[in-house]
This record gives C-alpha cells, structure tokens and sequence, in this order.
C-alpha cells in the first residue's frame, strides 16, 4: 500500500509539473490567454468576391485555419475601394477575432477621401504584409489592340479609349493616369466596385482596357480571354515572361506594384496582433499557399507588424502626394 500511495503522490506531482510547464509555456507564448480558442475568426475581405483581395483571403484561410486550431470564415464586405470593409473591421471589438485583407487602395484612400470614417493610426493596427504583385495592363479582344506600341500609338494620334480599375484612386488607376501623364494623352478611366466585375466587363468588351493586380487578370490572361500588353513593375514577371514593363517600353523609372496586408482594430492587444503576424508568416511559407501565391505572380513578403506600418506610411506619402499634385478627386461611382 505504502508503495502505491508513493507511486500515486509521484503521478500527482509528475501531472501538476507537466501542467505547471504548459501553463508557464501558454503564458511566454505572447501573452494571448486563452486566444484563439473562444470563437471563429472573422477574416474580412474588403473588396466583393471574384477580385484579388477575396482570393488571397480564401487563399490564407484554409493555412491560418490549420495553423491556430481554429475556424477562419472569410466575410465579403465591399465598396468605396475598401473603405466600407475596412471600417466595418475598425468598429469590430478588438478582441483578436476580427481582421482585414486590404489592398493597394488602403495607401491611396486617406488622400483621396475628404473623410475617412476612421483614423488610420489610432483605429487600425497592422498586422502583416502579404505580398506584392505587378499590375497588368490586358485589351479586350472586341478592342482591337494587340500591343502596348500600338496602343500609345493611336493614343498619341488621338483616338480615345476606355480603360477599368476597382475604383477611383485605386493604384491601378493613379497608375494609368501617372502614364497617361507621362505620355501626353488621355484615357476615358471607368471605376468598378471589385475585380471580379471589372473583368466580367473587358472579357464581354463593355470596356477596352482593364488594369488589374497579375493575381487577378493571369487567369484570363492564360485562358485566352484578354490580351496582355504591359506590366507596371521595373522588371517582368517571371510568370508572365513575354509581357514587357511599362519602364521598358518607353518610360523609364515607371513601377507601380499591387500588395495586400492583414489589418486588425487598433485596440487588439499588441500580443494577438504579434501572435496572429507570426501565424501568417508560418501560413504563408505552406507548400500550398505559397505555390498557389507563386501561380499568380505574388511574390510573398510577410514582415512583423512595424515593418507593415513602415511600408503603409510610404505609400500614403508617395501617391498622396501624386493625387495632390495632380488634383485627382473621388466623384460618385
């Protein structure tokens, strides 16, 4: 008996040490408590399904899910190139189950917003850069271009042509208007609420041209449903080899990249906002995912939360400063 009670008094310590260690190692794992255990996790993408930003979030998803333990749903919350999904993300409780996939637009929209209905330091906290991208310039095959030469060419003599972005001061559209600005002529700018309408469009020949994120035209691209002419970036992309740059092809200096990044409420506890960057770095470097990311030209960055709010800060400073001075203005959509 006395062999057993020493035998059982050992189990007892042995399990309350092994229970002490987890608890000691839960409580250096950033401090998050019992986070994300308590519900799902609500992954807004802040522009309509079928553009880039809902498929790099039901991209993500999936690897975040296996990496917390823990569902991750991808909600839709379109409009106002990402403002609408954005502040529904900062009025969310700050509690760790609430995030953002923006895109490129979040830099742009502070400048070219008379109000924003939020504060972009106090009310968001960055979380992680996803990765960036070349846009790409794609005709219609109802348009009659085939090539970027032929299309400054009759652009230059004066015909006019229409061309489609996800929406006013988008990058893509500051892009075309920064060449447009650069060549000496102009192009009738059309803005869409999403990607996926906007290539619903160029592939039926509503609109000419269409410029988009690589992740979001290459699919029609290899289809054959649109015709490629020019990328934004300095250099070409690996996965679209043959299409040149803008830089190249006459304007030197020229680049202009697409990204996303993961926002959070500004509230959030820093400790889930560091937890939840390190979960996406870890997803991101998946087989899956970066293979998936890979195929459609984005090149993934990830970064800690600061090196996210260095990069915001840049580009809210270099295309502020372009609507600006080129008096670039928001007009209803």
């Amino acid at each position: 008996m006395q062999i057993f009670l020493k035998m059982a008094k050992k189990a007892i310590l042995f399990t309350l040490l092994l229970v002490g260690v987890a608890g000691i190692a839960s409580a250096q794992t950033a401090g998050v408590g019992n986070w994300p255990t308590q519900k799902p996790i609500r992954l807004i993408a802040v522009f309509p399904p079928g553009g880039s930003v809902d498929q790099v979030a039901r991209i993500l998803a999936p690897a975040l899910q296996a990496e917390l333990k823990q569902n991750v749903i991808v909600d839709n919350v379109g409009g106002a190139s990402g403002v609408i999904g954005t502040s529904a993300m900062t009025r969310s409780d700050p509690d760790g189950y609430t995030f953002a996939v923006v895109f490129d637009t979040h830099g742009v929209n502070p400048s070219l917003k008379d109000k924003l209905p939020y504060d972009t330091i106090k009310d968001i906290a960055p979380v992680s850069l996803i990765g960036t991208s070349p846009m790409v310039l794609v005709a219609s095959k109802k348009s009659g271009i085939t090539s970027f030469k032929q299309l400054v060419e009759q652009s230059k003599a004066g015909k006019q042509f229409s061309y489609g972005s996800i929406g006013i001061g988008s990058l893509g559209h500051l892009a075309m208007a920064r060449l447009a600005k650069q060549a000496g002529f102009d192009w009738n700018h059309i803005p869409y609420r999403g990607g996926g309408p906007l290539m619903q469009d160029v592939l039926g020949g509503q609109v000419e041209l269409a410029i988009g994120s690589e992740f979001l035209v290459k699919p029609h691209v290899d289809s054959g449903g649109v015709i490629p002419l020019v990328i934004t970036t300095a250099k070409r992309s690996p996965e679209m080899p043959n299409v040149p740059t803008i830089a190249e092809s006459g304007f030197p200096g020229f680049n202009a990249p697409s990204w996303w990044a993961v926002l959070a409420p500004g509230k959030t506890p820093p400790a889930i906002v560091n937890a939840m960057s390190q979960a996406i770095t870890k997803a991101l470097k998946t087989p899956t995912v970066a293979a998936k990311f890979k195929a459609q030209g984005i090149d993934i960055v990830a970064g800690n939360p600061e090196t996210l709010r260095e990069f915001i800060g840049k580009q809210i400073a270099m295309w502020g400063k372009f609507v600006i001075e080129n008096n670039i203005k928001e007009t209803a959509q």
